[in-house]
């Protein structure tokens, strides 16, 4: 076993690097994700219908029954059947800032690495080899990364493709966090 403390270095110094990466990914690999979302046909006047009706930021469903005896009903089934279905999230119009989301997903970063340094912490003593560190590390952060994103597709529709390139996001940030891990595991 090794304590949670003597690994701040790690967490720190793996949320640092994921950080850049996923910068890198997703900042000069711009074409990598530019397909995960698709334009609506006729934005604008999508846009234009959906302005008036002011809808509050948050998560959306249409058509959404509120009890499953309306969601059994004829009523309902036609609704749905003459569609549109959407899932949809709204965020607030003006000016997007980049900031916040920046700093929540480094928050987040500190949050995985910190759970692979207690995983790995919990299973190996200092002076544990560099690939036993790399595989307990590693397998944890792939599994923070990446395996909440697979029930998006499951159950609301996302395309795979999406998923499919995230996950090889979150496979490369796992490989980085297992390798500053192995790296700077107390002797």
């Amino acid at each position: 076993m090794t304590a949670i403390y003597s690994l701040w270095l790690p967490i720190l110094v793996s949320a640092v690097a994921v950080y850049i990466v996923s910068t890198v990914i997703h900042m000069l690999l711009w074409p990598w994700h530019k397909d995960d979302f698709a334009r609506l046909p006729d934005e604008d006047r999508a846009m234009d219908a959906l302005r008036p009706l002011a809808i509050p930021p948050g998560d959306y469903m249409v058509p959404k029954p509120e009890t499953m005896d309306e969601m059994k009903s004829q009523a309902f089934q036609q609704k749905r059947a003459r569609g549109p279905v959407a899932i949809m999230t709204v965020l607030p119009g003006g000016a997007f800032s980049m900031g916040k989301p920046l700093a929540l997903w480094f928050v987040f970063c500190l949050v995985v690495s910190f759970f692979a340094a207690y995983v790995a912490g919990s299973a190996l003593a200092p002076g544990t080899i560099y690939l036993k560190v790399f595989q307990v590390a590693g397998t944890t952060a792939f599994v923070a990364y990446t395996f909440a994103i697979w029930p998006i597709s499951i159950w609301y529709g996302r395309k795979w493709s999406a998923t499919i390139r995230s996950t090889i996001d979150g496979l490369i940030y796992a490989l980085v966090t297992a390798g500053i891990f192995g790296w700077l595991w107390p002797r």
